[in-house]
């Protein structure tokens, strides 16, 4: 199973009438809206990335849709995938359990603003 959030831009004007066809098309779940900016957020569902692939398709050919498109996206295999690799390594890098490492060695990299600024 696929799950990926689509965002449906249109003129304000037809916010309302592109509102209603998202919630009533079967295609995708109206989740939020911002009538100013003429944008739409919805969901798609798939069993794969084709069967998404079609459904934003079909949302964007919609009467008053400028522009639909994915901004994420959950593959369950793609997690199951990931999850399996990060449960088969160990959760201590080698070169932290030598008794020949020196603190002042280890490279500590989670402080951005060193590495940026």
């Amino acid at each position: 199973m696929n799950i990926s959030s689509i965002v449906v831009q249109c003129k304000s004007e037809n916010f309302e009438k592109v509102k209603e066809w998202c919630e009533n098309s079967e295609i995708c779940d109206y989740h939020f809206g911002d009538k100013n900016k003429g944008k739409i957020i919805v969901t798609i569902e798939g069993e794969d990335v084709g069967e998404e692939i079609e459904k934003l398709k079909q949302i964007q050919v919609a009467p008053f849709v400028i522009a639909a498109d994915m901004m994420m996206t959950y593959q369950e295999d793609m997690l199951d995938k990931e999850i399996k690799t990060l449960n088969e390594q160990d959760p201590v890098p080698a070169f932290l359990n030598d008794p020949d490492t020196k603190a002042q060695d280890i490279v500590y990299n989670g402080d951005l603003k060193k590495k940026i600024f």
